[in-house]
């Protein structure tokens, strides 16, 4: 009896497994045939954009770019610099010092003449106290707002930021990016072409400025990281970005805007409440909740990207680094969905309840520990004698060839839409990657992930330490100083 029970349920998993790998090699297929769709009416529509006519419009929205900031002394001035920089009409810079341990404060202080003033501060949303508020005495600088608060983590300064915004549009970035001349012109641009549905929030394409020369905050000439994770990174970035998020936007299932780079209708976050403080995935819930509000009162809406190289940041190298933001990233998606369980498999949410959450659920959540029971149920059928060395080498085969032929789309989406990286020998390293990440580097992504499921379990919060080492200076090729990220 228990041994017919045992190879039934050995029997419905081999089914199972079976299934799920045609469905990985289904969804894939169908995502960069939807991306590259995307891509083509994209490249389409902006050929013979004139953005400089953005820059004056009477209606172009308003801007707030909100920038956290802990603990960044070493490049908190030039950063600034960088954003008050940036080409538009109506925009203000707040930078949100998040009860920093150096000399963040002080810097700023000195570099752009500030002083304190009474600023009528509106508490919208739940914040740590605010101890001060900073305008400069020098008109130059009139765009520039600092916040000084107790620390509260990224999502509590963001909420910080909110309050004292006073602009249309939120463009929440991390303060060490780089972002392009151009980036809130064509950011703001999908807010201004939609008549019908209303533009909730906007994601952008992310780069990798890790070995690039960065001169005056714009990235000047591109290469790839020297290190293999750093690569594979690149890599990574290109699926995500110009593959996934681009298919997700053409169906309007777009669940996720990435921290380091989203702009947000200010009037919907402050109705939804803002960030949310108590989870490490604080932009997917944002962008979940809101998508959430729009659906239960049937008010059409849209979710836009923009696959520009708009933005560019540095990515960890360090292997023990990295585990810290893989285990972080997957805590998060954890703690949004089941945050929002209610929109599994609704129809009332649609695309979202319907295709977008059981993938994320499926291919983003529970991909790790799928993959450790599809090797344990390998190793079983070994011990019992059941395995066919056969069909595992079939299927693995066909998964491998799929892996190297998505990453390799991905670059070639990145190089006939942008073509960032011109030298050849960066282009080499890039497909030598695509091999060689199925093999080294993802079962590493696949322990980090269910690191993440472990310490989820357990109730772990928190960052963790993220070291920068800072990006390279045309004009000096030498690195900056490492700083700690907010913990």
């Amino acid at each position: 009896m228990y041994s017919f029970l045992f190879y039934l349920i050995m029997e419905v998993l081999g089914v199972m497994f079976l299934l799920l790998s045609f469905s990985v090699i289904t969804t894939y297929i169908l995502i960069m045939i939807l991306s590259a769709l995307e891509m083509r009416d994209h490249r389409r529509k902006n050929q013979f954009a004139d953005y400089q006519d953005i820059i004056t419009s009477p209606i172009a929205p308003s801007v707030s770019i909100l920038a956290p900031a802990y603990n960044e002394a070493e490049n908190i001035v030039q950063n600034v610099k960088s954003l008050l920089s940036l080409h538009y009409g109506k925009f203000e810079v707040i930078i949100i010092n998040d009860g920093s341990k150096d000399d963040t404060l002080s810097k700023l202080i000195n570099a752009f003449e500030l002083e304190i003033t009474d600023f009528a501060y509106n508490e919208e949303i739940d914040a740590a106290p605010v101890r001060g508020i900073y305008k400069s005495k020098n008109r130059s600088y009139n765009r520039l707002v600092v916040i000084d608060k107790e620390n509260g983590g990224k999502a509590d300064a963001l909420n910080a930021g909110i309050n004292v915004s006073s602009k249309e549009i939120l463009a929440c970035i991390d303060v060490d990016c780089i972002l392009s001349h151009e980036s809130l012109t064509r950011m703001v641009r999908p807010f201004m072409e939609e008549t019908n549905r209303k533009v909730i929030a906007v994601g952008g394409a992310i780069g990798i400025a890790n070995n690039c020369d960065v001169q005056d905050g714009t990235v000047t000439t591109y290469r790839v990281p020297t290190s293999p994770l750093g690569r594979f990174q690149v890599i990574e970035y290109c699926r995500a970005f110009l593959m996934g998020r681009m298919a997700w936007a053409r169906v309007n299932g777009l669940m996720l805007i990435s921290g380091a780079f989203g702009f947000f209708n200010r009037e919907l976050v402050v109705e939804v409440g803002g960030y949310f403080p108590k989870t490490v995935g604080e932009d997917m819930e944002l962008v979940v909740r809101m998508r959430r509000y729009m659906e239960e009162r049937n008010i059409p809406y849209k979710v836009g990207f923009v696959p520009d190289p708009l933005c560019w940041t540095e990515v960890p190298e360090d292997g023990a680094v990295l585990s810290r933001q893989r285990n972080r990233w997957m805590r998060g998606t954890i703690e949004t969905l089941q945050l929002h369980r209610v929109i599994r498999w609704n129809p009332n949410y649609k695309i979202m309840g319907i295709i977008s959450y059981p993938y994320w659920s499926v291919f983003e959540k529970m991909a790790p520990v799928l993959e450790l029971l599809g090797l344990l149920y390998t190793l079983v059928l070994i011990i019992i004698g059941d395995f066919s060395a056969f069909y595992f080498i079939a299927l693995f085969v066909v998964l491998y060839l799929l892996s190297i032929l998505v990453s390799s789309f991905s670059i070639l989406y990145e190089q006939l839409s942008y073509n960032n990286y011109k030298d050849k020998k960066d282009l080499n390293k890039l497909i030598m990657t695509v091999f060689l990440e199925p093999m080294f580097i993802h079962p590493k992504i696949v322990y980090w992930g269910l690191g993440g499921h472990w310490d989820f379990i357990k109730g772990k919060g928190g960052w963790g330490q993220m070291i920068r080492t800072g990006f390279k200076k045309s004009e000096d090729k030498k690195n900056i100083e490492p700083t700690t990220l907010n913990s």
